[in-house]
């Protein structure tokens, strides 16, 4: 008997094991649900992000996208001036900007959230503590509150409705304390930051969105009090 014979035999043995394992497991039952269920969940995921972003997606080997579209500053202040979505003394600070396409390259870029392999433009301002703790988050404006959710991907979220027409989103919270369809009034506390898993490697945060009347997300610097950073 030649010396490669054995060896032959093997792996003639190994492939047909494999080919049994892979017979068996297509023979479950639960096999081909399981791939239907978690490709399902992937194309919900991505439509939800299309969706509350309003925004292109950046493949990594793509140039970086447009800007976001931007409303007009407001002419005169009025009492609809918003305050800091964070509470007083609370030791967060802003972490993250708005994907502005008049900044430099490196504040795009920084501007910019790896997440499944795209890079999306931010649509909003972060705020987090140095520390890396929670902290209390407040209503910038008086209004109503239209949504409280927990999203698979951008964690428990609120949208208030404001009169001007205009809306504030806070995601990535923690510890609600607002009901939906209930007034809030300008710097009430309506829960405290988070985590979520679209913006993963902030850790703690708070992701703040205002949204036109158009529901386009616009720079919350507008509207907002002189941010630190």
């Amino acid at each position: 008997m030649r010396p490669e014979e054995p060896n032959k035999t093997v792996t003639s043995l190994e492939q047909v094991q494999k080919r049994l394992k892979w017979k068996k497991l297509f023979a479950k039952k639960w096999f081909f649900p399981a791939i239907y269920l978690v490709t399902a969940a992937l194309i919900l995921t991505i439509a939800w992000l299309y969706q509350e972003h309003g925004s292109r997606v950046t493949e990594t080997n793509k140039p970086i996208p447009a800007s976001l579209p931007k409303e007009k500053v407001p002419a005169n202040p009025t009492d609809d001036d918003m305050v800091l979505p964070t509470a007083k003394n609370s030791g967060a600070v802003k972490t993250m900007d708005f994907y502005d396409e008049a900044k430099s390259k490196k504040d795009r870029e920084a501007a910019l959230v790896d997440y499944a392999n795209a890079f999306w433009p931010h649509a909003g301002i972060d705020f987090a503590r140095k520390d890396g703790k929670s902290f209390e988050v407040v209503a910038a404006l008086e209004g109503k509150v239209i949504r409280v959710e927990e999203h698979p991907v951008l964690g428990h979220q609120i949208e208030i409705k404001h009169e001007s027409g205009i809306s504030t989103v806070y995601q990535s919270l923690d510890d609600i304390r607002v009901k939906q369809g209930q007034m809030v009034k300008k710097g009430q506390v309506i829960g405290k930051a988070g985590r979520n898993l679209f913006e993963k490697e902030a850790g703690v945060h708070l992701h703040f969105e205002v949204r036109g009347r158009d529901q386009q997300a616009v720079h919350p610097a507008q509207y907002l009090p002189q941010t630190k950073q």
